[in-house]
């Protein structure tokens, strides 16, 4: 078996499971819209406009990208219950290396999250009237992978060193929350206390909604360019940690 054939065949399995697992693609889209017409809805009451721009327009690519980030660092979990079930022996005894093993679990884990993108692609375009071209779509999209991957990276690696699920989400939320609340998806970044400007500024998901805002509604903080680097470089290295981790296991 080529290491490619080994990827495609660890992405085949995680997709399928995807799809067999009803409940997930329906819970998928429950969250941002609870954040999108609730949260955003019940805010907006109270904020006339952010940039020129309605509250829950401001949050829409915020939104999107904390969908993003929950589905891909709760993926992780699957590494315990695969490890639970025997099943994770049985594909690290595979003829195939470690980080192939890895790259089609990373792969697996982004493609999930990406079916939810679809869906709130939809939700902008009918309900929101989110200023969408097809130009857009794929900038946006490319975007939100690239996040993807190294939110599923760093799922992966924490599943890869804890044991049971309800250790795997203590840590998770004192990774996902901050990285969520202090990323500028809920408010903009401009004349912020200086304390809450140095935790945004180095998040790395501040540069993920600083993209997806100026993608879409052409607000950014920062340089697009600067913040697919920082995107690119966050990334590479965690995805290299979670190949170290899955050598280790």
């Amino acid at each position: 078996m080529s290491e490619l054939e080994g990827i495609y065949a660890v992405w085949l399995r995680e997709a399928k499971i995807y799809i067999r697992e009803k409940e997930r693609l329906i819970s998928a889209v429950i969250s941002p819209l609870l954040w999108i017409f609730g949260f955003g809805a019940g805010v907006g009451t109270t904020v006339a406009s952010v940039s020129g721009f309605s509250y829950q327009m401001f949050i829409y690519p915020g939104i999107m990208v904390m969908t993003v980030l929950f589905t891909s660092l709760f993926y992780g979990i699957y590494i315990i219950w695969d490890r639970k079930l025997d099943f994770l022996k049985e594909v690290l005894v595979a003829p195939i290396s470690r980080a192939s093993v890895f790259a089609g679990k990373m792969l697996g884990g982004a493609t999930d999250a990406m079916v939810q993108v679809i869906y709130l692609i939809i939700i902008g375009l009918f309900f929101l009237n989110v200023p969408f071209t097809p130009l857009i779509i794929i900038e946006a999209f490319l975007m939100l992978l690239l996040i993807s991957l190294a939110m599923v990276s760093i799922g992966l690696v924490i599943g890869a060193n804890l044991t049971s699920p309800e250790g795997f989400s203590l840590v998770i939320n004192f990774v996902m929350w901050p990285m969520f609340f202090f990323s500028g998806a809920l408010f903009p970044k401009s004349n912020l206390s200086p304390w809450l400007a140095a935790l945004t500024k180095f998040n790395p998901m501040t540069y993920g909604v600083d993209a997806m805002q100026g993608i879409i509604l052409g607000i950014n903080h920062y340089s697009l360019l600067l913040d697919t680097a920082v995107l690119l470089v966050f990334t590479a290295m965690m995805m290299g940690i979670g190949i170290i981790s899955f050598r280790r296991m």
